[in-house]
């Protein structure tokens, strides 16, 4: 028996941001790959199947590709449907490409099934748009992450060319991030947000200046930075927000 290999978009975290199709796999599975941020509420949408962890968190152990493949290969010849669970959305970051090629060159049926990916989900938290007509028109998804043994990113200059950038695992690296964009001329006001756990109830949002993004800390959960004149107004608010509560805190003291 040969099934299919279904990569399948988990999306930013709620459950209920996954596609139909997307849930109707779940239910359909016999095993699920999956990454290692996954709610427990997306898990139990595949009562039926077995559930293995694959994930891989940066400073963590993981599991390596090549292995993940050789799993995914091997279900395939002895279960009808296997999903491989992947957070926000396969194509962006999710390294589905080596996944699909491996498959392929083994003749196994991939199929990929797309999720929200963490940017949309943050703007829509922010309520904020990537895009604004006459003032931003492009938009940039990068990471300054790179892997042993592959080639610099160019990050610093797509962030340049676009109007509004949205940097994926960068949490970890606020202050070379700042250094890198300001150091190539990204001005040091650039208005900046960064969104934790976009889309789940816990969700925190934090408003900076590109020279203020080292001063900006998290808890640890999936963090998203957002960069771009869009931010300005909101930027604004929180700033008139934090001086509106010092004022109340000197008064009551």
């Amino acid at each position: 028996m040969k099934g299919t290999v279904y990569l399948v978009g988990a999306g930013p975290g709620a459950a209920d941001l996954l596609t139909v199709r997307a849930a109707r796999l779940l239910g359909e599975a016999d095993v699920v790959f999956h990454d290692a941020l996954i709610a427990e509420e997306v898990l139990r949408l595949a009562p039926r199947a077995r559930k293995i962890a694959v994930g891989k968190r940066s400073g963590r152990h993981s599991t390596a590709q090549h292995f993940i493949n050789k799993r995914l290969a091997d279900a395939a010849r002895t279960h009808q449907v296997v999903v491989r669970l992947k957070g926000g959305d396969p194509m962006l970051f999710g390294r589905a490409y080596e996944e699909v090629a491996y498959l392929g060159a083994r003749g196994i049926r991939v199929e990929v099934v797309p999720g929200v990916t963490a940017a949309l989900a943050a703007s829509a938290d922010l309520a904020i748009s990537l895009t604004r007509r006459g003032a931003a028109r492009s938009v940039a998804f990068v990471t300054p992450r790179v892997g042993k043994g592959e080639r610099e990113s160019r990050w610093v200059a797509s962030v340049l060319a676009a109007d509004t950038a949205a940097i994926y695992m960068g949490a970890g690296e606020l202050e070379a991030i700042a250094a890198a964009l300001i150091g190539a001329g990204k001005p040091a006001d650039t208005p900046v947000a960064m969104v934790e756990d976009a889309s789940l109830p816990g969700s925190t949002v934090q408003f900076a200046t590109l020279a203020d993004l080292p001063r900006l800390a998290t808890r640890g959960g999936p963090t998203l930075i957002l960069l771009g004149e869009v931010y300005r107004e909101a930027l604004a608010q929180a700033g008139a927000q934090r001086l509106r509560d010092r004022l109340t805190t000197s008064q009551m003291l």
